[in-house]
């Protein structure tokens, strides 16, 4: 059975107006005096023409249409009409076959039609076996080009297959670049605005309660210092969301990042110590890669805010950072404790934000309490990083500090501690 093609309808409108063409050529071939063989009568005219026929199906059912044209063929030859006026069907017929279907059955079809004619030819005489072999090469040749143009279709189809299929997996890499993007800018702006106003958050919250529990004590010049760090708090985030938001304006090839990196720990370390803990600051010197570096920054700057915090009053916090076995060895603990209440704070994001900065280049990251109270983060970032895990964080331009590394604890100026979440530097 012959293959179905789509558009069958189209296609048999052409190959309709093609088999017209070749009945008007073998009646001019007829006429002008054909090859061999004697000019058809009225059942060589019927042979012939309907011959044609069956070519306006020859590629919306091949193999139907080639044996029809065959039950026309063999008693047209056999009564020795003129023998040139169907070799242009015949030859578009065995092309049909080979071109459209695999090489077996036109190695089969070309043998059928070879053989019958051969034997038929060799017994009416050498002479006509020899005339024969000549219609055989053409019949081979017919063969071999519609295999070859077969093959040609079914390579082209592969390439078009495969550069549709680049194109859609080009797609999917653009979508999850894209998603991978916004993520990490999320991760961003959480890591910012956590931090700051976290910061701003304690600070306002012991200048209220002094004012409103203890009015006496008050310290307009402690007051005024406050409030002055908090507006530096605020610019320097505002400085921070727009380097971040930049990402999202700027252009593909734009290779700036809004995340600094180690040299930046000390502002981070000042503005914890403004809010009231005390911070010792040990980091060696080490020059790690941009992306781990950026990374390491967001944990320590996550950290401590944790520790500011949930770390109960006047937290002791201790950051290390260290070079060992080509990776950076970042540690924050938190000696504070907090009072026994129920936490008024809903859990977020601060522990997995943490984990997915670690996880940005290959790193890990652990946090747990520690036994002698208090919480410890521990993370680990190895130098040599995949182009995956490099790709979500891009070199940093350096930050405007938060806050000055002078600057007095509030609480120890006001002397009275706060109501802090209990859970001992727990996520944020």
């Amino acid at each position: 059975m012959g293959r179905a093609v789509p558009g069958n309808r189209r296609v048999m409108v052409d190959d309709g107006l093609l088999a017209a063409a070749m009945a008007a050529s073998a009646v001019v071939v007829t006429q002008v005096g054909g090859t061999s063989g004697r000019a058809p009568d009225a059942l060589g005219w019927l042979l012939l023409l309907a011959a044609h026929i069956p070519m306006v199906w020859r590629r919306t059912a091949p193999i139907r249409s080639f044996l029809a044209l065959t039950a026309f063929l063999v008693p047209y030859h056999a009564l020795d009409y003129d023998h040139g006026a169907l070799m242009a069907a015949s030859m578009a017929a065995l092309y049909t076959i080979a071109s459209t279907g695999p090489v077996l059955r036109s190695a089969l079809a070309g043998a059928g039609v070879v053989g019958l004619m051969l034997t038929v030819k060799f017994a009416q005489g050498l002479n006509e076996g020899t005339a024969a072999l000549r219609v055989s090469g053409w019949i081979i040749a017919f063969l071999v080009l519609g295999i070859c143009i077969r093959y040609h279709r079914q390579h082209v189809a592969a390439v078009l297959e495969r550069a549709e299929r680049a194109e859609r997996s080009r797609e999917e890499e653009v979508r999850r670049r894209v998603i991978e993007e916004r993520l990490r800018i999320a991760r961003d702006l959480h890591d910012l605005l956590a931090h700051s106003i976290t910061l701003v958050g304690v600070r306002t919250s012991v200048t209220a309660h002094v004012l409103e529990q203890d009015p006496d004590r008050l310290d307009r010049a402690a007051v005024a210092k406050t409030l002055e760090d908090i507006a530096e708090a605020c610019r320097a985030a505002r400085v921070e969301l727009r380097a971040t938001l930049q990402v999202l304006r700027s252009g593909p090839d734009d290779t700036r990042g809004p995340l600094p990196g180690l040299d930046a720990l000390s502002d981070l370390v000042a503005t914890a110590r403004a809010a009231g803990a005390t911070v010792r600051l040990d980091v060696a010197e080490t020059r790690p890669p941009a992306a781990v570096g950026a990374a390491a920054y967001r944990i320590v700057q996550e950290a401590l805010t944790n520790a500011v915090r949930h770390g109960g009053p006047n937290p002791a916090i201790r950051l290390t950072v260290r070079e060992q076995a080509g990776s950076l060895h970042v540690s924050v603990t938190n000696r504070g404790t907090a009072p026994a209440v129920p936490s008024a704070h809903p859990p977020g994001f601060g522990l997995v934000g943490m984990r997915e900065q670690a996880r940005s280049v290959g790193g890990t990251l652990e946090a747990e309490p520690r036994r002698d109270d208090g919480f410890e983060v521990r993370a680990v970032l190895p130098f040599t990083t995949s182009p995956l895990f490099a790709a979500s964080a891009e070199p940093a331009p350096a930050q405007a500090p938060a806050a000055a590394s002078a600057r007095p604890s509030v609480t120890a100026a006001f002397g009275r501690s706060f109501r802090l979440d209990p859970s001992g530097g727990g996520a944020q």
